[in-house]
């Protein structure tokens, strides 16, 4: 069983049918729709198929709503849950493929496929566990001075065409295991937003593999709201402060640990593709 949830905050209905017919095209047993709207007008989606459930609720932030949906996924027995942005879309055939590679290998509890812009551009969203460096500080430093380390931070080197297992990956489309969110936790509460997939996905990948799926793509219209909105930027920045209160600022040992052996099986794997 496949189950998926949206998480809304005052979209046109329009805007969330789209993303609603590509999940809804798939084998997914239960659509949950997540509205954190201050009124309930979609509602009235819950029409659109038997398979949707609307739940209004209060805002209590991106994963908080995530984890109302999951917490029924749970109980339904689902096999797989799946997390998508309102602001995705994809053709048919991506979750099928994804549940396939996870069938076939029970030690992935998270899965991602290749991210596109809608004019064709790679979102490069797989990343290293971030130091205070990569997602705070560089918000204030010229491109010039930082490119470098971006560029090995978002595992540009890779060229993006391989099966990877990395340890942050986007929080737009995530394709869980249920038994692994049961082991090790659903997102954490304390973030209202932004930082919770970088939690998740490390929390994951301690014990299980977290894996880039290039053989099938979605597109995201990423808007990047906290570029160019103040408040938004004030979120970001606060939750980010939540995030390395929790894990730790430049000492975390685990992440050193975890990033070295990344970059070092990257290197390999490139090796050897290089000696074909």
């Amino acid at each position: 069983m496949i189950t998926a949830s949206i998480v809304s905050y005052h979209h046109h209905p329009q805007e969330i049918r789209k993303i609603m017919d590509c999940v809804l095209a798939a084998p997914v047993d239960k659509l949950f729709i997540i509205d954190h709207s201050s009124n309930d007008r979609l509602r009235e989606l819950e029409r659109v198929s038997k398979r949707v459930r609307y739940i209004h609720s209060i805002n209590r932030g991106y994963g908080a709503g995530h984890n109302i949906a999951i917490r029924e996924a749970i109980e339904l027995g689902a096999t797989y849950h799946v997390v998508v942005n309102p602001d995705i879309y994809f053709e048919n055939g991506v979750l099928e493929r994804l549940g396939e590679y996870m069938d076939k290998n029970k030690d992935v509890g998270q899965i991602m496929p290749k991210v596109y812009y809608p004019n064709g551009d790679l979102q490069c969203l797989c990343k290293l566990i971030p130091t205070p460096l990569d997602l705070i500080f560089k918000r204030f430093l010229p491109y010039f001075i930082i490119k470098k380390r971006v560029n090995k931070f978002q595992l540009r080197f890779t060229g993006y065409d391989k099966i990877m297992n990395v340890p942050y990956l986007s929080g737009c489309f995530m394709f869980f295991r249920i038994s692994v969110l049961q082991e090790i936790g659903l997102f954490d509460e304390r973030f209202f937003m932004y930082p919770e997939d970088i939690d998740i996905t490390r929390r994951i990948h301690e014990k299980y593999k977290t894996i880039f799926f290039p053989d099938v793509f979605i597109i995201h219209a990423h808007a990047a709201a906290s570029r160019t909105n103040l408040k938004m930027l004030k979120v970001h920045i606060l939750n980010m402060i939540k995030y390395f209160n929790k894990w730790g600022w430049y000492f975390d040992s685990r992440r050193k640990i975890i990033n070295k052996k990344v970059l070092k099986d990257l290197e390999d794997m490139n090796n050897d593709n290089n000696n074909l």
